[in-house]
């Protein structure tokens, strides 16, 4: 019996580690190619995009991280610090303690965690038009401010590519939004990833917002995350005990 649990465990946490993998490999991606862009507005986005990397580069985030596994009825949260160094690597540093049930925190946000700082830069799954069709959907107006939202199509069925949305702010092209589902996930043990993921702007720079997960598994059920960000500052020089690597 000690056995065949210890191999439940061990499927459980590679079946979660690749539905947290496929929530990395969704959305935002800093990485962007020398692609023309026909539509203009594509265009001022790619610039826009260049522009928000090298602003977030040295500068720090606290996130809050609530993860749960309905199924299980597990749950646990966490609070981190987003560190984006000056050549652009990023890593995590925990703030206090995790609350929670130590299944989500090794399988689920620790393997999160540790994914993230390993797929900072990935050109093959970046929104350009290398690798997604843009089609503008439609445009909304607030006030003085004006959002497009484009309907992304993958031009190919690989993992990491989505097919959703992306909103763009007018003024300056930075992305508002991105949304949608992994049109390939990287396991036969997953059914669906679906995500959002939100931004808001600081001085004409998109921040990360808002993330909001939600995974389907063909044997865990579904992993549910959801990821508040503060606001950035530029990285303290002081140093604190990174996260350790998942299991």
């Amino acid at each position: 019996m000690v056995r065949l649990r210890t191999l439940e465990l061990r499927l459980r946490g590679l079946i979660l580690g690749s539905a947290i993998l496929a929530t990395v490999f969704a959305g935002s991606t800093w990485a962007f190619d020398s692609s023309e862009a026909t539509n203009p507005l594509v265009a001022k986005f790619l610039d826009a995009s260049k522009i928000q990397q090298e602003a977030l580069r040295g500068t720090q985030m606290e996130v809050d991280i609530d993860a749960q596994l309905p199924k299980l009825k597990e749950t646990g949260r966490m609070k981190v610090m987003r560190i984006v160094k000056r050549l652009g690597a990023i890593t995590y540093h925990r703030l206090g303690e995790f609350v929670g049930d130590r299944t989500v925190q090794h399988e689920v946000i620790e393997r999160y965690l540790a994914l993230q700082t390993e797929n900072t830069d990935n050109p093959s799954i970046a929104i350009t038009p290398d690798n997604y069709k843009f089609r503008l959907k439609t445009r909304m107006t607030e006030g003085d401010s004006r959002t497009y939202v484009f309907e992304l199509t993958p031009k190919k069925k690989a993992v990491g590519l989505f097919k959703g949305e992306l909103w763009i702010d007018a003024a300056t092209g930075m992305p508002l939004r991105e949304s949608g589902t992994l049109v390939k996930t990287p396991s036969i043990f997953l059914k669906k990833v679906a995500f959002v993921n939100e931004f808001k702007l600081e001085n004409g720079i998109s921040v990360p917002s808002r993330i909001e997960c939600h995974v389907d598994t063909r044997i865990a059920g579904r992993a549910d995350l959801n990821i508040h960000f503060g606001e950035p500052t530029p990285a303290g020089e002081e140093k604190q005990p990174e996260i350790a690597d998942a299991p």
